[in-house]
């Protein structure tokens, strides 16, 4: 098994490390990122989950609200920010001329350096998109136009760079611009290209060699998706899955309402919502470009499976690793959710799918995993407006704000069991005590603007990163 910068040992389901544990899966990261255990690295955390090991933290605020210990001015933009060894690394964008890669302490928020390159041009909501991954001596990031570069940490320069668009056969960009925040697996770093050459790419991360590129997922150039290709863990070995753009909405949504429908095609749920028998989807090799969710071999980037059961005109959220095999993808646009189950037969894979349930369906950020339950924000801009929605792994809501709040489309993570949840409408910061029972609210504060406060968090070392269309401030949580 190879390295990428995560705990192994976390256990997805409860959201926590398990205590035994918990010493050498601090040490892996140490090692595999060159960081502290305090680090948040990478899009979504160490372990590209949401969830951070961090304690400790404050049950209550001030009626203020939390401290402010300071505050950064950005371009407008969704990128989020990592962070490795004391530096905070996010990606800038001046207007329409220029990407910056800036690295600003965590402890003062005043500017280290900054590396700037030319990427003119503008895309629809315009800003920067990805969050920066970083190791012990490089900072990897990926601009709306394509453009990744690999930066020395010491010495602030390019030690290579390639356009993923342009090198590989693409001529058109996404229509919200390229939105891909890089993993690391071992010696590679692997994005999705989407283009009618390649879907997801692995490139050296020392020299920025191509050392595979898998066939397409889902429909590429200005209708392509935006979704980061993510590691799972099946059958005991790792796999990537990518998941690509789809038809319009969904060929078969399923059930409307609380209930999920399950088996596949069209298939209908018998009485009381008893399964109906499961039929394995596309397995290794075919499907080509018609599949939206695949299974790749992180070394070759063979397809081992896919599944063209759930569509999503324009997908963004990440897969959500269960485990025991199962898969979670979730979409906006009316594309809903669906749970597969992926096995090993023999020497090939097959993808079953669970269910599928218009119940519930995030836009922007994937759910975050927490004791056997799924929570996200359930707002888009097709009509849904469930606000933060609790549901269980059978497709079962729980609970749903509606409107009070919705949180639109702000980011949200875990620590401790307290999910930090941004209402990206009106900037208020929300403190949550996660319960399948009831949305239980410890605190608010208003802390951002009011317009598109979207982006990721980071956690690291008690203080929380929270950006808006003009800022970024560091907060004090513990």
């Amino acid at each position: 098994m190879m390295k990428r910068g995560t705990l192994k040992s976390w256990s997805a389901s409860e959201g926590r490390l398990r205590p035994a544990v918990a010493i050498l899966a601090a040490a892996v990261v140490l090692l595999s990122v060159g960081g502290y255990a305090g680090d948040w690295p990478q899009y979504l955390g160490p372990n590209r989950n949401g969830v951070s090991p961090e304690t400790g933290l404050a049950r209550t605020w001030p009626a203020e609200g939390p401290k402010v210990l300071w505050t950064f001015p950005l371009g407008g933009g969704f990128a989020g920010p990592a962070v490795s060894e004391g530096k905070v690394y996010v990606l800038d964008r001046d207007g329409s001329k220029q990407d910056i890669v800036r690295c600003i302490d965590l402890a003062s928020g005043k500017e280290d350096w900054n590396f700037a390159y030319d990427a003119p041009g503008s895309f629809a909501k315009p800003g920067s998109r990805s969050t920066p991954t970083v190791d012990a001596q490089c900072v990897y990031t990926c601009g709306g136009f394509g453009d990744l570069y690999c930066i020395d940490k010491k010495t602030h320069q390019p030690v290579w760079h390639k356009n993923i668009v342009k090198d590989l056969g693409g001529d058109q960009i996404p229509n919200w611009g390229v939105s891909q925040n890089p993993l690391l697996y071992g010696d590679l770093v692997i994005v999705a290209a989407q283009t009618p050459k390649a879907g997801v790419v692995a490139f050296d991360k020392k020299t920025g060699d191509i050392k595979w590129m898998s066939t397409p997922v889902g429909a590429v150039g200005k209708g392509g998706g935006y979704v980061s290709p993510e590691l799972v863990r099946i059958a005991g070995e790792d796999q990537i899955v990518a998941i690509g753009a789809g038809k319009e909405g969904q060929a078969d949504q399923g059930q409307q309402g609380d209930r999920p429908r399950r088996g596949a095609g069209k298939a209908k749920a018998g009485k009381q919502g008893a399964a109906a028998p499961a039929r394995a989807a596309e397995s290794e090799g075919s499907g080509g470009g018609a599949q939206t969710v695949a299974g790749l071999d992180p070394k070759t980037g063979r397809t081992l499976w896919s599944y063209s059961g759930w569509q999503c005109k324009i997908p963004v959220p990440g897969v959500v690793d269960i485990g025991d095999g199962r898969l979670f993808i979730t979409g906006g646009y009316k594309a809903g959710s669906a749970m597969i189950k992926v096995e090993k037969k023999g020497a090939a894979y097959q993808a079953t799918e669970v269910y599928k349930t218009q119940a519930f369906g995030t836009h922007v950020h994937p759910p975050i995993l927490y004791k056997g339950f799924l929570y996200a924000h359930c707002t888009d801009n097709t009509g849904r407006q469930d606000g933060m929605v609790c549901m269980d792994l059978d497709g079962n809501v729980k609970w749903k704000t509606g409107k009070s709040p919705d949180f639109e489309r702000g980011g949200y993570l875990l620590a401790a069991g307290l999910m930090f949840d941004m209402d990206g409408k009106n900037g208020d910061l929300y403190l949550v005590e996660l319960d399948p029972q009831a949305f239980k609210k410890l605190a608010s504060a208003k802390l951002l603007g009011t317009k598109e406060c979207w982006a990721p968090m980071a956690l690291s070392d008690g203080k929380l990163l929270i950006r808006d269309q003009g800022q970024m401030k560091c907060v004090a949580v513990r």
